[in-house]
């Protein structure tokens, strides 16, 4: 991370003198292979490209991000399409505005060669988890499709110790797990996974990764530069994907290894192409499995929870 600012420091003291907007962008997570088009924008100067200065942050607490830019405080948030959906209806005024990852990475994970054979077989055992609400009604409507539900089985939240409990055997499933990141990591570590596909378990498929704005405070403007540059960074990932790899694990050590290696490549395909197109269907059909989950105690119109800033 440190030689990931220090590389943008000295990038930015490169940078033409004229005044390029400023413009804060609060990551999911620490940084990792699922935020390759924001560090290949940095990197590459596709930003500076459309004057705009960006300070990517990773917080502390992978919960406050939309909460910041809900109170002001930061432009933009990596934020979750299912929660989005939440937090709307908990009062925070936020937005989808953009895409990152543009498929369901979330997968209900067992043991490769465990007696976990279908979702059916979790009958009686031990579900882990990290975050309440959505990952229940995921998990609820997976089993639902194979005749359980969610009193067949016992809940345990494993914080985000997701791959370490089920492979010491303190649970029998996870809910949760990225299929990019977890299942190359038991891979690495000798005890293969197997995954559940949410979108092949009966989910409405759903953006992963997003941008979310406060539709109050939100500048337009900028966040179509920063669409278009991160819309380039990801052509040029799809066409130099080696080049780009290179790129982005040079900017930090951390990010040089097996794991973020396997994770790059398994994470290209699901880069949002278009980032800044929105598909409408998408947003009603998730916001209504929701009311039907009974999580939100409405139905919201799309144009509430998410637009596209280029539109006319």
């Amino acid at each position: 991370m440190k030689s990931f600012f220090l590389a943008s420091a000295i990038s930015l003291c490169a940078a033409p003198l004229w005044a390029q907007d400023q413009m804060t962008l609060l990551l999911d997570w620490f940084v990792n292979p699922d935020h390759g088009p924001v560090i290949i924008a940095q990197e590459k100067g596709f930003f500076a490209d459309v004057d705009l200065e960006v300070e990517v942050i990773a917080p502390a607490d992978p919960s406050d991000p939309p909460k910041l830019v809900a109170a002001g405080k930061a432009d933009l948030a990596i934020s979750y399409q299912p929660q989005l959906h939440l937090q709307i209806h908990e009062g925070l005024p936020l937005q989808r505005v953009g895409t990152l990852v543009a498929t369901p990475l979330n997968c209900l994970l067992v043991l490769k060669d465990g007696p976990i054979a279908s979702p059916a077989d979790l009958k009686g055992g031990k579900v882990g988890f990290s975050v309440g609400g959505v990952e229940e009604a995921v998990l609820g409507h997976v089993l639902n499709t194979h005749g359980l539900t969610l009193d067949d089985v016992e809940l345990i939240n494993v914080n985000w110790s997701l791959s370490p409990s089920l492979m010491s055997g303190q649970v029998d499933a996870v809910i949760g797990a990225f299929r990019n990141f977890e299942l190359n990591q038991m891979d690495i570590e000798g005890v293969p996974g197997r995954c559940f596909y949410v979108e092949e378990e009966g989910l409405p498929p759903y953006d992963e990764l997003i941008y979310v704005a406060n539709p109050d405070t939100m500048d337009a403007d900028m966040i179509r530069r920063f669409l278009a540059a991160t819309e380039k960074a990801t052509q040029y990932i799809i066409n130099h994907p080696q080049d780009a790899w290179e790129i982005f694990s040079g900017t930090a050590p951390e990010l040089n290894d097996e794991l973020n290696g396997r994770a790059w490549a398994d994470t290209l395909p699901r880069f949002a192409l278009r980032p800044a197109a929105m598909d409408v269907g998408r947003y009603a059909e998730f916001e209504t499995f929701l009311h039907e989950a009974g999580l939100i105690p409405s139905v919201n119109s799309v144009a509430k929870i998410a637009i596209d800033v280029t539109a006319p």
